[in-house]
């Protein structure tokens, strides 16, 4: 979080978390991935692709799950959130707890975080927020030791990119179908830095990525190091995206740790926020 956000009441974590994770103390929605038959310009399979596969888009939604998703039930009225926030911790782009989803954009829509490295040790070669990126890499290493490594297709992805990207898809596709898949510009996570898409090499960027050996452990064991699946399986009618379990979108210890000992599957929910199914 910025040196100018506010103070937020403080949640104990429990002593395993910080001692899994101390190191931690010192982001699909981007764009999803277009239909198949546009796959090559996202995969690498294309020449121009090398500069874009860094930071591609997530799967496309079959046409059952985006049924699912026009068709969710109304939005239910926000909940009490559970940690005390102040508007600086979901609203500032430069928070580790900003909520960016298809009614909360980031503003600035062109931010960029001032922090972005490149995460260590994993193949991909992607940028991420400084903070994230020692978590990620921490989280990994975890992961490696217990056979269930990954690697990342996508972390930061900048505004430009994902206006051309989005620009694309809507000429192809009406904006009507482009909403579908891929995230305007400016309201996509992973601009914040905090977003990583992961996957295995076996089953990347689809569903079946939870049966793997990577995506089991990631479910039961990246909060601990301060992420959390932003796109949990039944919680479009609240996120607006699918099921994405390669989505990882890192919240520091405190959220993470809340949100597991808490049962809460989205961030919406967690600072009672209102659902964002759609665009307004």
């Amino acid at each position: 979080m910025s040196a100018a956000s506010p103070r937020r009441r403080r949640r104990l974590v429990p002593a395993a978390v910080v001692a899994t994770s101390c190191f931690g103390l010192g982001l699909g929605a981007g764009a999803l991935v277009p239909p198949p038959e546009e796959w090559p310009l996202v995969a690498g399979t294309e020449p121009a692709a090398a500069t874009i596969a860094a930071s591609s888009p997530t799967p496309s939604p079959t046409a059952s799950s985006l049924a699912a998703i026009t068709a969710s039930p109304e939005p239910a009225a926000a909940r009490t959130p559970l940690v005390e926030v102040t508007a600086p911790d979901v609203d500032d782009p430069a928070s580790l707890t900003v909520v960016v989803n298809k009614q909360r954009p980031l503003d600035p829509a062109d931010y960029v975080p001032e922090d972005l490295v490149t995460v260590e040790g994993i193949p991909g070669g992607v940028t991420m927020r400084a903070e994230a990126a020692a978590a990620m890499t921490a989280l990994h290493d975890a992961a490696v030791e217990e056979g269930a490594g990954f690697s990342i297709s996508t972390g930061y992805r900048a505004y430009d990119l994902q206006s051309s990207l989005y620009t694309g898809y809507s000429r192809s596709r009406g904006q009507a179908g482009a909403d579908r898949f891929s995230a305007r510009p400016g309201y996509s996570e992973h601009q914040t830095g905090l977003a990583a898409d992961v996957g295995n090499g076996v089953c990347t960027l689809q569903a079946c990525f939870a049966t793997t050996a990577a995506g089991q452990y990631l479910a039961a064991h990246a909060w601990e190091h301060g992420f959390i699946v932003r796109y949990p399986e039944g919680s479009a009618a609240v996120t607006g995206y699918i099921y994405e379990p390669w989505h990882l979108r890192y919240v520091g210890l405190e959220v993470a740790a809340a949100m597991h000992d808490g049962g809460i599957a989205t961030l919406e929910e967690h600072f009672g926020l209102d659902p964002a199914p759609d665009y307004r």
